[in-house]
């Protein structure tokens, strides 16, 4: 690679040479609702499931989910997996957050009503495929970022020749999507695979096939990976869904869907005569919990439907949903919803497929408000 790769460092790895200890990563979803936080606790005692891992807390006001006078915010553990840096017998454990009453859950924790719908829903047996496209941005001077590979404050050759690309000219940032997919699979993680993406330095990668709410949660920890890599090789990972104007692809969140009706023989036809019309009697509602500044992306361009328009297709990337090719040839299998934005949060957009065709929408509105709250200032 041509570019200059700073804070290459080996911090993270450490060898712990004691049998006492495990540590254990705590992970949350800050007031954001796009960040993730973590820190660190040390048990002497050996660390087999959820069970053994307390609730904790931190400091609320210090990520815009607490004022200072009510600060105290807990972690409630609920996915845990192999720490991939530190190694056995080390774990990540992705929680919850929640006020103090450990009941009244915190700005931005979505995810105990995303466990709700899919229990409900749990006959519909739904499987999930998560397309996370993202971008990796380099810091130029002090505060400006601009991405990888690209010419300092200008333009490369217009997109095409990236997308899956091979050769120094065309992929940049091989080395860390890389490095990704190995600790991805050494957490433990459904991470199906990778790919450079139409723009320079926009990556993806694939999680898949995920079953209910481990969709969410597996995202979410592979998200932290990927921003635990970032430090070391001096990249910042950005999922702002148009972060290069003019006529630069945006990027995404694609959501691949099935049910187990869809995935019977005439689950073809059942997508068309029955999941289609739901999802687009519900698109307006459903784009509200697609990502935020998703309308710069859903243009109509860029291999995108339009933001206020339902349209699908077999087999095409210019609509909200494709059907792939694959599925009309079998006549089964899934969907893909091309809606989402890079920045959406995996238990909103779930959630809402579940509901709007497995329960009719009767969740949507809650799931709403409940992002809306979220989304105003403390």
């Amino acid at each position: 690679m041509t570019e200059t790769i700073e804070n290459l460092r080996d911090f993270n790895y450490y060898k712990l040479n004691t049998n006492k200890h495990v540590l254990v990563e705590y992970i949350w979803i800050d007031g954001t609702g796009e960040r993730l936080r973590s820190k660190t606790k040390v048990y002497d005692t050996a660390i087999k499931s959820l069970e053994d891992v307390e609730w904790w807390t931190f400091d609320g006001s210090s990520t815009d989910q607490a004022i200072t006078k009510f600060s105290e915010i807990f972690l409630k553990p609920v996915c845990m997996v192999r720490d991939p840096f530190r190694g056995d017998p080390h774990k990540f454990v992705l929680c919850e957050t929640y006020k103090p009453d450990r009941k009244t859950p915190a700005r931005f924790n979505f995810r105990w009503i995303a466990e709700k719908i899919m229990q409900e829903a749990n006959e519909c047996d739904p499987w999930f495929g998560v397309e996370q496209e993202y971008f990796m941005l380099k810091r130029t001077g002090t505060t400006h970022l601009w991405p990888l590979g690209w010419p300092i404050g200008g333009f490369p050759y217009p997109q095409g020749r990236y997308y899956c690309s091979i050769g120094e000219r065309n992929n940049f940032g091989r080395a860390l999507s890389e490095a990704h997919q190995r600790a991805c699979l050494q957490a433990g993680l459904k991470l199906s695979g990778i790919n450079s993406e139409v723009a320079p330095s926009q990556w993806e990668f694939q999680i898949g096939i995920a079953h209910g709410i481990e969709a969410g949660d597996h995202l979410w920890l592979a998200r932290y990976i990927l921003e635990r890599l970032g430090e070391e090789f001096g990249i910042d990972i950005n999922y702002d869904p148009k972060p290069i104007q003019g006529d630069w692809n945006g990027t995404g969140a694609h959501c691949n869907f099935s049910t187990n009706k869809t995935r019977e023989v005439g689950g073809y036809e059942y997508i068309k005569e029955f999941i289609l019309p739901l999802l687009e009697k519900n698109h307006q509602k459903m784009m509200l919990l697609y990502g935020l500044n998703n309308e710069a992306r859903l243009t109509g361009k860029h291999e995108t439907g339009e933001y206020n328009q339902f349209s699908w297709g077999d087999g095409s990337r210019g609509c909200s949903i494709r059907v792939p090719i694959i599925t009309k040839e079998l006549g089964k299998g899934y969907l893909e919803d091309r809606r989402p934005s890079a920045n959406m949060d995996p238990y909103l957009v779930c959630s809402a497929l579940v509901d709007a065709t497995c329960m009719n929408g009767k969740n949507l509105m809650t799931l709403i408000e409940l992002f809306a709250e979220s989304l105003k200032q403390l």
